[in-house]
């Protein structure tokens, strides 16, 4: 499967929304923000590993403890997916705004 393939991007879009449906009501880590978004997931090909881009409203400590949070969350939360389907390895990160400023 390629890379920007209409059938990974819906398994793309699939687990975006899984996965912001659970860590929105399912992830109960006092470190997760509840001004927590999934912003984009980019799976695999394999489907094996999964990049997942958070954003949280607040300062930058707020970030860090959420994606540790989320880190230490990650067992429960692959299970939680792995009900949906099969369950990738998930790689948590906030991007720079930069990011999301210029489309490439």
């Amino acid at each position: 499967m390629r890379k920007r393939s209409v059938k990974n991007n819906r398994i793309n879009e699939e687990v975006l929304r899984e996965l912001s449906k659970i860590i929105r009501e399912d992830v109960k880590d006092p470190r997760v923000s509840l001004m927590t978004s999934v912003t984009l997931v980019e799976v695999a090909p394999d489907l094996k590993t999964a990049k997942v881009y958070v954003s949280v409203l607040g300062d930058k400590e707020a970030g860090i403890n959420t994606v540790k949070g989320l880190k230490s969350s990650a067992g429960f939360i692959r299970g939680k997916l792995a009900a949906i389907r099969r369950s990738s390895s998930l790689s948590w990160m906030i991007p720079s705004p930069t990011e999301f400023a210029c489309p490439s």
